[in-house]
């Protein structure tokens, strides 16, 4: 078995320095001091370090690339969002190498590591739903690596942005769940540390109260972002004795993980119980009843994040943020009659 090629990460830990540190001194930079770039060359040698191919060709001659990583690119959300992300690109001469989680904090790490390694010209991310440690995105600016956050963000004031008006179409959302009727609306969304279900759960909230209803914290079931976790959740909330007649859903998931468990308890859409999700899934259009749905315009948002990311390479500073409208399309899981 061939033996793993020594990365730049290996030297760092072997050093107890940063991955920045370790390219610098091995790059002679002035900014490192020379018993550390001699430090840093020595272990080089003594654990046969080469620099990768592939990275020297993208940082001379090469092709112009940027680095995307995406939590599942399985959903049309994402998919639509990297799909802005190469047209753009290649209408700038750039390629994408783009890179899946998988919703999984560690591999968004490691991914990170790799970007590093190809000296990729600049990172677009999407995070996790289980990121609350940023270090390795802290990691980029400290090494001058241009990084734009697109949907779900964090590190407001150290990087660039594109995301949604998530807060103004849930409140509508919501708003038009009560002018049609409902009056209990339970809102299933996913982890509470996600700025995204921050914003939507916000707007869900303020609706409520614009209204004079009622909060209730059984009403707003917040958990991992999973098929069969919102199923259990969306049948906890219809078995409840006081169960909900709306739910907004707070992704293409949730939302049709509550709508098969409606359907499966033999509660009727929307008679029985209303339902928006936010979703730009075109499959939400063909199923019956016909989804309402607040559409994310994703691939603007792909789009809107890679001409940004080209500006901090070219060499912008200043922190951008961007806010991409949504839509708000009504069909027939909302259309309750109206209140009298």
């Amino acid at each position: 078995m061939a033996q793993r090629r020594t990365s730049l990460k290996d030297l760092a830990q072997r050093l107890g320095v940063s991955i920045a540190t370790v390219s610098r001194a091995l790059h002679n930079s002035p900014e490192i001091g020379q018993e550390m770039q001699k430090r840093v060359k020595q272990l080089a040698q003594e654990m046969n370090y080469r620099p990768n191919p592939f990275a020297r060709g993208l940082r001379q001659d090469g092709p112009k690339v940027i680095g995307v990583v995406v939590p599942n690119l399985l959903t049309h959300y994402y998919a639509a969002m990297l799909d802005g992300i190469e047209r753009e690109a290649s209408e700038n001469g750039y390629s994408v190498i783009s890179a899946n989680s998988h919703e999984d904090f560690e591999t968004e790490r490691r991914i990170i590591d790799n970007f590093v390694n190809l000296h990729v010209g600049g990172v677009i991310a999407c995070v996790t739903q289980n990121t609350t440690d940023t270090a390795h995105f802290e990691e980029l600016e400290k090494m001058n690596v241009p990084l734009v956050f697109l949907g779900r963000t964090c590190l407001h004031d150290k990087f660039s942005s594109v995301k949604a008006n998530d807060d103004e179409t849930a409140q509508m959302a919501t708003q038009h769940l009560i002018d049609t009727g409902s009056r209990k609306i339970a809102f299933v969304g996913g982890p509470n540390h996600l700025d995204m279900v921050q914003r939507r759960k916000h707007g869900y909230l303020e609706a409520l109260r614009d209204n004079h209803l009622p909060i209730d914290r059984f009403m707003v079931a917040c958990d991992k972002i999973d098929f069969n976790v919102a199923c259990n959740a969306t049948e906890k909330l219809l078995r409840h004795e006081e169960r909900p007649d709306a739910i907004l859903a707070f992704n293409d998931i949730i939302t049709f993980a509550a709508y098969t468990t409606i359907k499966r308890m033999g509660l009727r859409i929307p008679e029985d119980v209303a339902l928006i999700g936010f979703s730009d899934d075109p499959h939400t259009e063909y199923v019956t009843p016909r989804l309402s749905v607040i559409v994310d315009q994703s691939e603007e948002m792909g789009r809107a994040s890679c001409r940004m990311l080209f500006k901090h390479i070219e060499g912008e500073t200043n922190i951008q943020k961007m806010i991409v409208a949504q839509r708000l399309v009504i069909r027939d899981t909302s259309a309750k009659t109206m209140k009298k």
